[in-house]
């Protein structure tokens, strides 16, 4: 896979082409998952901007993926919401994987909700589960494919970000507030990153965790990075559409269909969610 990094100027003139087209300045991003696209539509005076109409943005193959920028009003917030993303095993390099979080932090935005589907590890998860990301670990990072491997952006943050708390502590709070008064099961957990696009061994969910991983998924995880990096404060939730079996058990045969149907069921609650956030931000 060949490297692309892209520049300061790219992302400036991504959102140059954005802000001529909408009304106003989002301050919340939010980047939907598989299956989650439909909270888009929930956007009031919302202007849709297709990925396609953006110079160097990205545009998804997977399905599930709609590949729309929808900007407007949401739980009362300005809001640039993802309809869609695209994932290192497409063949994207990891700056053009998380050069959309580039365009929303030039476009002004203070904090990203970034969603995802995932696999359980945590035998008490349950498909349909919402999970509260409170740490992840990058095994492709470590692997070598950081996003932020390259030039540094010294325009939006340091050679050397401090990843502490990449998920912030008072959005996560925020998040478990609004669960508990909409009475939603809010589980709390590590979210490991693996490139994809095949589905984890029997072996391989061992490992995970072993090393306290509680879900597993092939996104989300270079976005934050980008977005602490640009100072960008971050909500992580993960919908949990399936969960490996236990130890010693047979195991399950997992497919992106399975995932999708769990994401419709994840949906509305994780709407309920995030708009209430948003509402009480």
């Amino acid at each position: 896979m060949t490297d692309r990094f892209l520049s300061y100027a790219e992302f400036e003139e991504a959102a140059a082409v954005v802000q001529e087209r909408i009304p106003l300045k989002p301050t919340v991003g939010l980047i939907l998952g598989s299956g989650l696209s439909p909270l888009a539509d929930r956007v009031k005076d919302q202007t849709v901007v297709p990925y396609h109409d953006i110079p160097h943005f990205p545009t998804s193959t997977v399905e599930g993926h709609s590949g729309r920028l929808v900007v407007g009003k949401l739980g009362g917030q300005q809001v640039a919401v993802m309809q869609g993303r695209t994932h290192y095993y497409e063949g994207y390099s990891m700056s053009q994987v998380t050069f959309p979080v580039r365009v929303l932090q030039v476009l002004g935005i203070e904090r990203l909700i970034v969603t995802n589907a995932a696999g359980g590890l945590n035998t008490a998860f349950e498909a349909g589960d919402i999970m509260r990301i409170e740490d992840h670990i990058n095994l492709v990072g470590i692997g070598g494919a950081n996003p932020l491997v390259g030039p540094n952006i010294d325009e939006l943050g340091p050679r050397f970000p401090d990843m502490s708390q990449p998920y912030d502590p008072k959005l996560r709070d925020l998040a478990e507030k609004v669960a508990t008064e909409e009475s939603i099961h809010l589980q709390r957990g590590t979210y490991a990153a693996l490139a994809g696009p095949s589905f984890e061994t029997p072996a391989e969910i061992h490992y995970l965790r072993t090393i306290g991983a509680d879900a597993v998924g092939m996104s989300t995880v270079p976005e934050v990075i980008v977005a602490r990096h640009g100072g960008t404060r971050v909500l992580g939730l993960s919908g949990i559409t399936n969960v490996a079996a236990a130890e010693g058990a047979p195991p399950a045969k997992t497919t992106h269909e399975e995932v999708l149907e769990a994401s419709a069921v994840i949906a509305p609650k994780m709407e309920t969610l995030i708009v209430n956030v948003l509402t009480a931000l």
